[in-house]
């Protein structure tokens, strides 16, 4: 993937912090069923890319808790249109979009299938993000090899 999500999150602020989550919670949720798998995987992601950074504490317990919750409540409200549109806004450059979009990629597989719906989702994230759809139809490729 060549993207180092760890070093990108050194300099991430809270709103770009909020939105990587963000764009994992949407990823989990892609086929409107967030599976235990998927959730189980979603919580240990971010807790692994967090592991060692300055915002490992608030991306674990409580304070991953709060995120997750306020991502949902969000989506509910806004759609995910608006809410990958924000996303996009908040991730900023191509490097952490496309590092955002890998991750995605791996809690829609961590239940061993990539839905129709999923796939779906995963290209319109790239879109959404400005990831070009080659280089999208590649880290599926690379990252669902089940």
């Amino acid at each position: 993937m060549g993207f180092d999500v760890r070093a990108a999150l050194e300099g991430f602020d809270q709103p770009r912090l909020q939105a990587l989550v963000e764009t994992m919670f949407l990823a989990a949720d892609a086929d409107g069923e967030l599976t235990e798998d998927e959730r189980v995987e979603l919580e240990r992601s971010i807790q692994s890319v967090a592991s060692g950074t300055p915002h490992e504490a608030s991306l674990s317990g409580e304070g991953l808790a709060a995120l997750l919750t306020q991502a949902q409540a969000d989506l509910a409200r806004d759609g995910r249109e608006l809410r990958l549109e924000v996303v996009r806004n908040r991730l900023g450059d191509a490097t952490a979009c496309a590092g955002a979009l890998g991750l995605a990629i791996r809690v829609t597989a961590a239940d061993g299938q990539l839905r129709t719906s999923e796939r779906e989702f995963l290209f319109d994230l790239a879109m959404a993000l400005h990831v070009d759809q080659d280089e999208a139809a590649d880290l599926v490729r690379e990252l669902t090899r089940l």
